[in-house]
């Protein structure tokens, strides 16, 4: 077996597939000096570089901070999955946002895809990307809950097809004998990442934006204009968004203690046998259960299986990806034996108590915008809150920046040492329920 561990913290992207697979990706200045412009946007990730391209359009100067590569975190890494949706049901928030402001939350769920999908084909951004994705039910209860998502759908005036899948029927979409039913969106799709997020980064610098890579943020200091500095420079600004999700670590208090970073992690097998791909995934589609620590997988425009799921809450990440991944993988589809895993890499992806994303501004500071959290649903909705984010910026006011910062956010309990330890028993929980019920 070929593996190759990958996981790191250095200021490289992280040895996966992705990185192997992009292309010479572009590589931007260090900060050095004292600058100055309308925003400062901190964090090279969808949310960061896509609210620099919408605050751009609107005539804004933007400077742009990344402390290592562009798309260094889960923007770059996770598992390329482009799902309608902001997250688990929203329809609990209608105490919070009404039940138009719930409505509100499902259009951007859906709306949210579209946008992605616009920005890739108006600037031919290459990154492979591929419409269809199917929902995996891992009992019966859940797919009888897919005929009440599909009418959800409906009512909502879902603009493409939608079908359920009998447990009969499930070798039409994927070769498992795991499942208990499924369902067919071809409004969702999947694609690649680390390209998507880099071509967007040369959207920015098109319309303007000054990007510097290598330049960790170490202090900033309030007032009436924000001093963002960092080792080698300084950006004064009059606005200030921080789009470091879960790598914000302590530089601002009032926000990193509503986050909690779990980890993830994904596996790429050896690029395999058109036959095999075919029968494997027939039909090309995103797929993704419904467990608490759920499986997600597709395939790559190289035929190669990429499957990713397990967030860990300890704060520890295994050894050995591959070792940890794979009889996950072989559950699934134990046809897949004999097969060698290529790739391994993990990375942190931002989880919030209510798996709701945090949108707003800081009250304390009100030039001070923040988008984080996405809780695993990042690819769609960090497009969806950039273009919030810039319409406050740009117009003073977002009604769906006020809906968004309507939902209350918990502050995980115990401080930096035992947010993650907390988070993993009730997660526990969960699981104990799961395999119970």
């Amino acid at each position: 077996m070929n593996q190759q561990t990958v996981f790191t913290h250095a200021n490289e992207h992280a040895r996966s597939y992705y990185a192997a697979s992009a292309g010479e990706l572009p590589r931007y200045p260090l900060l050095e000096g004292d600058l100055q412009a309308d925003v400062c946007v901190i964090g090279g990730g969808f949310t960061g570089v896509n609210t620099a391209i919408e605050l751009a359009q609107r005539g804004l100067s933007v400077i742009l901070l990344e402390g290592r590569r562009i798309g260094w975190g889960a923007s770059g890494r996770n598992g390329g999955q482009l799902i309608r949706g902001i997250g688990h049901d929203v329809s609990g928030f209608a105490r919070h946002v009404g039940h138009e402001g719930v409505r509100y939350l499902n259009r951007a769920g859906i709306d949210s895809v579209q946008v992605v999908a616009r920005r890739v084909i108006e600037h031919g951004i290459d990154c492979d990307l591929r419409w269809g994705f199917c929902e995996l039910a891992n009992t019966t209860a859940q797919f009888a809950a897919f005929k009440a998502e599909q009418e959800e759908l409906a009512a909502l005036d879902y603009p493409h097809p939608t079908r359920l899948v009998a447990p009969e029927d499930m070798q039409q979409v994927v070769a498992s004998s795991v499942y208990a039913g499924g369902l067919v969106d071809m409004g969702s799709g999947h694609l690649h990442p680390l390209k998507l997020v880099a071509g967007e980064a040369r959207l920015a610098a098109s319309l303007g934006v000054r990007i510097f890579e290598q330049s960790p943020v170490l202090e900033l200091l309030h007032g009436d204009s924000v001093k963002v500095r960092c080792a080698t420079g300084t950006v004064r600004a009059g606005r200030l968004v921080l789009a470091c999700n879960a790598h914000l670590d302590e530089l601002e208090p009032r926000l990193s203690g509503k986050v909690l970073p779990a980890g993830s992690y994904i596996i790429a097998t050896e690029p395999l046998p058109e036959a095999l791909a075919a029968q494997l995934i027939p039909q090309n589609l995103a797929l993704c259960d419904q467990k608490v620590g759920l499986d997600y997988y597709r395939l790559s425009a190289d035929r190669r299986l990429l499957f990713g799921g397990a967030c860990h809450y300890s704060g520890r990440d295994p050894t050995d990806i591959a070792a940890y991944m794979r009889p996950k993988m072989l559950k699934v589809f134990p046809q897949l034996a004999q097969v060698a895993i290529d790739f391994q890499w993990g990375g942190k992806i931002g989880i919030t108590a209510n798996r709701f994303p945090q949108v707003g501004r800081l009250n304390q500071y009100p030039n001070v915008f923040y988008a984080q959290g996405y809780s695993g649903h990042g690819l769609n909705v960090t497009h969806w809150t950039a273009r919030l984010l810039a319409e406050a910026i740009h117009a003073g006011h977002s009604q769906g920046l006020d809906v968004f910062s309507a939902v209350p956010h918990m502050t995980f309990p115990g401080g930096p040492a035992l947010r993650a330890p907390l988070l993993a028993l009730g997660m526990l929980w969960h699981r104990m329920r799961e395999i119970l019920a």
